[in-house]
């Protein structure tokens, strides 16, 4: 259980160690927020340098995963693909770093900070989702053409690790607040989206590296500029579902209708979209609905869990009622 106490602890011993970042010990350090990470914002006003450390979360990236993510997004930079943070290297050169805290080793990676604010969803949003879809084609793009090296690791987002025998944000079915008739309704969506997904397969045009995690919350909006950040989820995965994990949290909201017109129309400014990969982009966003309500089960310690709680397993009952009536 990530407490408050744990994450000022956490903060302080963090802090100590900000001069491996070439920040001076007057430099101070804000906690962000704590999802599947922990994330704080350094501040040097001696030198106006400004950072972000993600302290990773226990057991969930291998290193090796983790150097992976970093590589893609270096690649992404070098080659101008979209706006996202640099990851920055300490004194000896790491990238991946080992920092004892709360009594125990803990793997740190830290960012450019990146200015901004994600964009507001009570403005119009089909303006941003526009852009979007055409950045998420660019990353597909890269994500199609990017020679990876045989040490690449990332984990595989496929049925299985979301609903299925190997669920990697846990069991949808210890969603909270699930009542058994609900139970038995979600297992006839979860087995409408198992044939869908696999109807539709995971050939090389369809499925890949992707963001997988492209919600409001990282997307950074500056002036006219939509940058995005956190790669912490990318994997290989359905290249549409993309678009459902940018609808995260919203999904079931009706301008959910509006925003996919848009970030179709940006998508197909840098690639085709067929008639089958449109098709299933319902399928998708109630593939990551049932994702997140399992995701908010086993992640009670964070913030959204808590303010969303068994509401959000409610929201999720209903989305399944209307997409079992439209198949």
């Amino acid at each position: 259980m990530m407490t408050a106490a744990i994450i000022e602890t956490i903060r302080s011993e963090l802090s100590a160690a900000l001069p491996r970042w070439g920040m001076s010990t007057c430099a101070t350090l804000t906690f962000l927020s704590h999802s599947e990470n922990t994330t704080f914002l350094a501040e040097d006003s001696s030198s106006g340098q400004r950072l972000v450390l993600r302290v990773q979360r226990i057991g969930y990236h291998s290193p090796e995963e983790i150097v992976s993510e970093l590589s893609w997004i270096d690649a992404l930079i070098a080659e101008k693909v979209i706006v996202t943070p640099r990851p920055l290297s300490d004194r000896d050169g790491l990238l991946l770093c080992d920092v004892p805290l709360n009594g125990s080793m803990r793997q740190v990676v830290a960012f450019e900070h990146m200015s901004g604010r994600e964009p507001d969803p009570a403005a119009s949003l089909s303006t941003w989702f526009l852009k979007l879809g055409t950045l998420t084609a660019r990353l597909h793009e890269h994500s199609r053409s990017w020679k990876r090296t045989a040490a690449f690791q990332r984990k595989t987002w496929d049925f299985d690790a979301m609903l299925g025998a190997r669920p990697l944000w846990g069991d949808w079915h210890a969603a909270l607040g699930l009542r058994n008739a609900d139970r038995q309704l979600l297992q006839r969506v979860a087995d409408a989206l198992a044939q869908r997904v696999h109807a539709y397969g995971q050939n090389s045009h369809r499925f890949g590296l992707v963001h997988a995690d492209l919600r409001l919350a990282n997307l950074m909006v500056d002036g006219e500029r939509l940058g995005i950040i956190d790669f912490d989820d990318c994997g290989f995965s359905w290249f549409f579902y993309d678009f459902a994990a940018a609808v995260s949290f919203m999904e079931h909201e009706p301008v959910v209708a509006d925003l996919q017109n848009a970030w179709l129309e940006g998508y197909r400014k840098i690639a085709p979209v067929s008639k089958a990969d449109e098709a299933m982009l319902p399928a998708f966003v109630m593939l990551r609905r049932m994702l997140l309500t399992a995701w908010i089960a086993s992640h009670s310690d964070t913030e959204t869990a808590r303010q969303l709680g068994t509401d959000y397993t409610e929201g999720t009952v209903a989305m399944g009622e209307r997409f079992l009536r439209g198949l």
